[in-house]
């Protein structure tokens, strides 16, 4: 029921004003339905993680999704509780109002 948007480049070269926060507002109104074509269920929140030693988010943040805290730098498999990657700013973006109510229910 969550979506992670895992990446998200728009090439250098590349010059149009607001396009990132444009892409992004467009994307979060159409994904649900897409998904629920494809994969027969809808999605509720979209997440993203944000390398903070490259890129600060701006074009996240300009399209209302919500910084939601910095990840530990350890990444998933982490067997030695030291980091090992790089720390990444975390945002979210709920696509229904009560999306805690759905993603917390059975």
């Amino acid at each position: 029921m969550i979506a992670y948007n895992s990446r998200f480049l728009i090439l250098p070269w590349v010059k149009v004003k607001f396009l990132a926060s444009h892409l992004l507002g467009q994307m979060a109104k159409i994904i649900s339905e897409d998904w629920n074509t494809l994969y027969h269920h809808p999605i509720y929140f979209l997440e993203t993680f944000v390398d903070t030693e490259k890129f600060i988010g701006i074009s996240y943040q300009a399209s209302n999704w919500q910084y939601l805290g910095k990840t530990t730098g350890r990444g998933k498999n982490d067997q030695t509780n030291k980091v090992n990657r790089s720390i990444k700013a975390v945002y979210g973006y709920p696509l229904i109002v009560n999306f805690r109510t759905k993603l917390c229910s059975k």
